[in-house]
């Protein structure tokens, strides 16, 4: 009873579940792989859904310091990394409800997006929006994907909206989507790769070799960078059980790393969040981690604008 002293709780085994795969050839191959599924006692990396309403007003306050400017975000990733999405996501957390102004696909595995693309963050006046925009473009499939020298000229402002993406050449100077004379504001301030979580692993070279040149050329024009890492729901089952345990899951961590290692981006770029596909109302948590990329890609932004005024 009272006088016996109670033993420490054992530690839990890591969880695990099986997938079995068959290979059909002169004999049956059958081959399991068996994944170990663990969480962090304690997260590696600090957030709560509490953030929300302290991040949720930095970005409603967020104002350049010159009058007129816009800081503009360049989107780009794999075809279906959901790009569109994350827009749309934004847009609901910033309103308080479901919006849908970007259009996404659920069912083409190809880019569904063709054009250069402008998106405006409405405040929740219609006719006032926030002062930073968001860029969407075709995605980088290997064969079929945008030209990487198309991204390059939008760094430097050089591609209008509603230009359409052609997979086998560039944009021309003669072409009359070509920005002759580009302002500070048609300029790329930060750049967002965004890439599917679930899918990371078996990224084609080609696709990662893309993201690799691209982060190079924003690189040498001093260009801010994020990598936000979606789906993150669908690349673990700890994670999908309970969004808290994102950043308490080991698979995770190790993506981001490997994903690090390999295109260059440093971890503490790198953000995992969910973006809304299937709800119909919004989420604490859900917000969280939105709003969390959403405050650093601003910052990033906003100091490098004020860095080239200089």
């Amino acid at each position: 009873m009272g006088g016996e002293k109670s033993k420490p709780k054992p530690e839990e085994p890591p969880r695990k579940f099986e997938s079995h795969i068959l290979y059909h050839d002169a004999n049956i191959i059958s081959l399991t792989f068996v994944f170990y599924l663990a969480v962090l006692d304690e997260p590696w990396r600090k957030i709560n859904s509490g953030d929300k309403q302290h991040d949720l007003q930095y970005v409603r306050d967020y104002k350049p310091q010159t009058e007129g400017q816009q800081l503009r975000i360049l989107l780009h990733g794999p075809a279906g990394a959901g790009k569109s999405s994350f827009i749309n996501s934004v847009q609901s957390v910033l309103l308080g409800r479901m919006y849908r102004q970007a259009l996404a696909d659920n069912i083409s595995h190809s880019c569904f997006t063709k054009k250069y693309s402008t998106f405006r963050i409405q405040r929740e006046n219609p006719d006032t929006f926030y002062p930073f925009i968001l860029n969407d473009i075709m995605g980088l499939s290997p064969q079929k994907g945008v030209q990487v020298d198309d991204v390059k000229l939008a760094f430097t402002g050089h591609l209008k909206e509603g230009y359409v993406f052609n997979p086998g050449s560039k944009l021309s100077e003669g072409n009359e989507f070509y920005n002759k004379s580009p302002t500070v504001n048609d300029k790329v301030h930060v750049l967002v790769c965004i890439v599917p979580a679930h899918t990371l692993s078996s990224m084609s070279d080609e696709t990662v070799q893309k993201i690799r040149d691209i982060r190079l050329e924003a690189s040498r024009l001093g260009i801010p960078q994020v990598a936000i890492l979606t789906k993150v729901d669908q690349a673990c089952p700890e994670i999908n059980k309970d969004l808290k345990n994102v950043y308490r899951s080991k698979y995770m961590k190790e993506r981001m790393e490997q994903f690090s290692a390999n295109v260059g981006i440093p971890m503490n770029c790198i953000f995992p969040v969910k973006n809304y596909h299937e709800e119909i109302k919004l989420n604490d948590d859900t917000d969280a981690l939105i709003l969390s990329v959403l405050r650093h890609i601003i910052n990033y932004g906003d100091d490098f604008i004020n860095w080239k005024a200089e």
